[in-house]
């Protein structure tokens, strides 16, 4: 005869690992912070005006 299993431990421990999957998922979905972003267009504006700055008329 083998060993009693609660079955009910195993569906939470399934569902646990559901709800873990779908945060990393929208972690990587959502991860970055709105300051991030904003910082990131800003920074690539400064960029881009940089270089079109130092271009050379032909």
């Amino acid at each position: 005869m083998g060993d009693v299993v609660n079955l009910n431990r195993f569906r939470k421990q399934r569902r646990r690992d559901e709800r873990e999957k779908q945060a990393s998922e929208n972690r990587i979905r959502f991860g970055t912070p709105k300051s991030e972003t904003t910082r990131q267009r800003l920074e690539q504006d400064r960029q881009t005006r940089d270089l079109d700055g130092k271009k050379r008329e032909d």
